[in-house]
């Protein structure tokens, strides 16, 4: 680990350094408008074309001849790929942050807004916008550290049923939206006695309707429509979310999960100012380079330091808002961790692997 990300800041150094990140903040929310307002308009117009043509030509096995058929399937499946991805990351995450509320247009209220996934808002809501965000690599307060079901730091308590954490690595993958679906309901506590079956079914409820709601849209309604070619329907849409979940679980897992990225000890929040607040934001997590169009696909959590010292601003200033940020901790000596998708994603596996096995820390828990 780099000795520059371990300096430790004076308590002077530490309110300077906050004062300057409050005022970026101020600045750059005083200069939203239309151009902000424009963008996201612009997404959802995207997400809505691209579902439309991508379900037209998953649809197109009716009127086309046989040599046609794979072609037409397999763009159809990328573009209502590329549809949910879009909704999911740039459109629904950012939108459900809040994001644009002060646009006043319901279509993009975050507390409202719903999103092409099987988990439902209202526990996004919960678990990330307010738990992840306030307490993030916090150990004992931040669900996403390993989501209840991966040890990816070694001062989490190691068990044997660890070693098979590689295999589900990839199943969690593939099912991503399905645990972001149940992290709120945690399951485990069923099985500690913490909860009752009754309860627990309670609590459900809203998730059960909202996976109905998307099991029948994808997998019942469309391929009825289409009812010649149902089979290449369902499959395509079946292909089109599992691209979303991969491309979701790898931008989420390279944001949060690379060497460089701490873990905090729960006395960090005690009397926690608003400049240590900051520094935990930005030593939790790590960015990606790969300009426009990866921000874009990303839901600019390719700029995941940004987005965790900015939740509620718009997301299409976090690029811009970075290089001001980077200047920021260069001055203050603050390691600023950022790399390319496939150098991020290797340390992703490799901290996957490391810690299926047992380990223990080389160091105390970090303190920002």
């Amino acid at each position: 680990m780099s000795n520059i990300q371990n300096r430790t800041l004076s308590p002077e150094e530490l309110e300077r350094f906050g004062a300057e990140i409050d005022a970026l903040r101020a600045r750059t929310v005083a200069d939203l408008g239309e151009r902000d307002a424009r963008h996201i308009r612009r997404v959802a117009a995207a997400v809505r074309y691209l579902e439309l043509g991508g379900r037209a030509l998953l649809m197109a096995g009716i009127f086309l001849p046989e040599t046609w058929l794979f072609a037409a399937w397999l763009t159809g499946a990328i573009m209502l790929g590329l549809s949910k991805i879009l909704d999911n990351m740039e459109l629904g995450h950012n939108v459900i942050h809040g994001q644009y509320d002060w646009m006043g247009d319901p279509k993009f209220n975050g507390k409202t807004f719903e999103w092409d996934i099987v988990a439902t808002s209202d526990n996004w809501r919960h678990t990330h916008n307010y738990k992840h965000h306030t307490y993030c690599n916090v150990q004992g307060m931040d669900d996403d550290i390993g989501y209840g079901v991966m040890r990816l730091f070694p001062e989490q308590r190691w068990s044997p049923v660890y070693l098979l954490q590689p295999i589900y690595a990839i199943i969690f993958a593939l099912m991503f939206q399905w645990g972001v679906a149940i992290q709120n309901l945690k399951l485990g506590r069923l099985f500690t006695g913490h909860t009752t079956p009754a309860r627990l079914a309670r609590q459900a409820r809203p998730v059960g309707r909202k996976v109905a709601r998307q099991l029948i849209k994808d997998y019942v309604v469309f391929p009825l429509l289409a009812l010649p070619s149902f089979w290449s329907v369902f499959t395509g849409n079946l292909v089109a979310n599992g691209i979303r979940n991969i491309w979701t679980y790898t931008i989420i897992f390279c944001g949060h999960f690379t060497s460089n990225v701490q873990l905090f000890p729960a006395k960090v929040l005690k009397n926690e100012s608003r400049g240590h607040w900051y520094l935990r934001q930005i030593r939790g997590s790590s960015n990606l380079t790969g300009g426009k169009l990866m921000d874009l696909l990303s839901g600019n959590l390719s700029n995941q330091i940004e987005h965790h010292l900015f939740p509620d601003v718009p997301a299409n200033r976090y690029a811009e808002m970075g290089k001001q940020v980077r200047e920021i901790c260069a001055r203050y000596g603050i390691y600023y961790n950022t790399g390319s998708l496939f150098t991020q994603f290797g340390q992703v596996i490799w901290r996957i692997i490391r810690h299926a096995f047992p380990s223990r820390p080389q160091r105390q828990l970090a303190a920002a």
